[in-house]
């Protein structure tokens, strides 16, 4: 049973940082992509960031590229989205998954199979 614990998310003003951890309990199979996607307020789920095991190679979507920054720690299977320049539309429920293998389409959350419970990021003005 795979279990992804996300923590880190708060409330903060706009141009700060917050750094997310995705705790992830089970194996989940090698290789793998652990990712970030968020929710905003009357959006739909949208992908943020993903990091592909294998070949570390990190991805991201043009509009958090150069603020954000993922990565993971194998050791302690855990996946890490460090956050800065926050800007009031970051504002969104953060959300932690993996998928199994290599997947190719980053985005696409129809292809990752766990799902952690989310994290609430706010920025304000």
């Amino acid at each position: 049973q795979v279990q992804l614990v996300e923590s880190g998310g708060g409330a903060v003003q706009a141009g700060g940082s917050l750094r997310l951890s995705c705790a992830a309990s089970g194996y989940i199979y090698w290789p793998n992509y652990m990712g970030w996607f968020r929710q905003g307020p009357g959006k739909e789920r949208e992908g943020v960031a993903s990091i592909y095991s294998y070949t570390t190679t990190k991805y991201y979507a043009d509009s958090v590229k150069g603020r954000f920054t993922i990565s993971r720690d194998n050791a302690k299977n855990t996946v890490y989205l460090q956050m800065s320049t926050l800007k009031p539309e970051d504002t969104a429920m953060y959300y932690c998954a993996a998928a199994r293998g290599n997947i190719g389409s980053w985005w696409a959350e129809e292809k990752y199979n766990y799902w952690g419970q989310g994290t609430q990021v706010t920025v304000s003005s």
